[in-house]
């Protein structure tokens, strides 16, 4: 991997500086840079980039960062800053898109369940607005448990790290790097990357289908894994090189 590359470690600094700042003034900066439910009112538009940048633990922000190190150095390498830079940003985006698509899916489902039980949307955005919050118990007499569980949670969760970035990071590298042997932590058998890329975006896309609550943003981890196999698969068929970038 040589030396550490200078976007690579720009990104590090960031994100270990806002990681600090995090634990030192807590919940504020999650409010302020964490990525809010656009319909809510904690969304601000700079949360869209802001978010890449927070982590909710250590092993969240090690994780991350460690990827970035691993496979985001030899990228930067071959292609240089600004087209890693790109690629990079666009992932955390299309995580971003993907995300918030599949959270407006289930808050709509809501929203139109308890509308059709009586509810108005207008009764529902002060309730999810007010400072206590919306009571789930009392609507799960009205609509199944999991839709007002994913309605709630679509409204109030948030969505921080860099692991939607990272993705299109893994895809890019198994595009050019397909025969490096990776290794799984729970499995320490080196697997090629052009294995170990799919098999880590199927674990996320069984799990993000079958919604099943790992307290892990799948969709995001997906949403970065396609704009990255894209955006290779586009600079692969025209032969975008560093010459466009630098």
């Amino acid at each position: 991997m040589g030396r550490l590359t200078e976007a690579v470690k720009h990104l590090l600094i960031i994100n270990v500086i806002l990681f600090f700042a995090t634990m030192i003034y807590g919940g504020q900066m999650q409010e302020w840079l964490a990525l809010s439910f656009p319909e809510s009112n904690g969304f601000r538009w700079w949360q869209i980039i802001s978010h890449m940048f927070m982590h909710w633990s250590v092993v969240h922000i090690l994780f991350n960062m460690y990827a970035l190190w691993a496979f985001g150095t030899p990228l930067e390498q071959n292609w240089g800053r600004n087209k890693f830079l790109f690629f990079y940003f666009s992932a955390g985006l299309g995580s971003v898109i993907l995300y918030t698509s599949v959270n407006y899916y289930f808050f709509n489902q809501g929203l139109d369940t308890l509308i059709n039980a009586g509810f108005t949307k207008s009764q529902l955005m002060e309730a999810l607005a007010s400072p206590n919050g919306i009571d789930s118990e009392i609507l799960k007499k009205y609509a199944p448990s999991d839709v007002v569980d994913n309605f709630v949670s679509s409204y109030y969760g948030k969505g921080a790290g860099a692991s939607g970035a990272i993705y299109g990071i893994l895809v890019a590298f198994a595009f050019m790097y397909s025969e490096a042997r990776l290794m799984l932590i729970f499995l320490p058998v080196p697997i090629k990357a052009k294995y170990f890329v799919p098999l880590l975006i199927a674990v996320d896309l069984i799990f993000g289908i079958g919604n099943v609550n790992t307290g892990i943003a799948h969709f995001a981890h997906i949403g970065g894994a396609l704009i990255g196999f894209l955006m290779m698969w586009y600079w692969k068929k025209n032969e975008f090189n560093d010459k466009h970038w630098d």
